[in-house]
């Protein structure tokens, strides 16, 4: 299966394509054939599922609870598209989900382990400041001795 796809990147948004980092190009399986299901993401994001994913995704949600399979619902309802990489790694994204989404002339591309998100940088940053700060109130360094590697 695709993934895991880790980290983040900011890019330029250009002709409404969106360059996927190459770390997470190399971690598509072949099974996604270079393409990815285009559907709804958390908190206002985009988000991107390589084909295998998509699939497994929907598999695994269809076994869940009446929450996890709603959830389902919602993803296929609002699926837009697939789209194949075009050349080296682009992702062409249509218009409306990126102006519903508020990406204009940049975008982050963010790793969610089996799938990937696309924000609007300011709403991304401004949830990454409040993630950092709850982290920096909620542990300290003694969490990050996980005992028993």
């Amino acid at each position: 299966m695709s993934g895991p796809f880790i980290g983040y990147s900011e890019n330029a948004v250009h002709n409404n394509r969106v360059i996927i980092p190459a770390a997470f190009k190399r971690k598509f399986a072949e099974e996604a054939n270079r393409t990815v299901v285009i559907t709804v993401g958390p908190l206002n994001s985009i988000a991107l599922y390589p084909l295998d994913s998509w699939f497994a995704t929907l598999d695994a949600l269809a076994k869940g609870d009446e929450i996890q399979r709603r959830f389902r619902t919602r993803l296929i309802d609002c699926a837009v598209t697939e789209a194949e990489l075009e050349g080296p790694g682009r992702i062409r994204i249509p218009e409306r989900q990126l102006a519903e989404a508020g990406i204009k002339d940049s975008v982050i591309v963010k790793g969610e382990m089996h799938y990937i998100t696309l924000w609007n940088p300011d709403d991304y940053y401004r949830l990454r400041s409040q993630n950092l700060e709850a982290n920096l109130k909620e542990y300290d360094t003694n969490i990050y001795q996980i005992t028993g590697l």
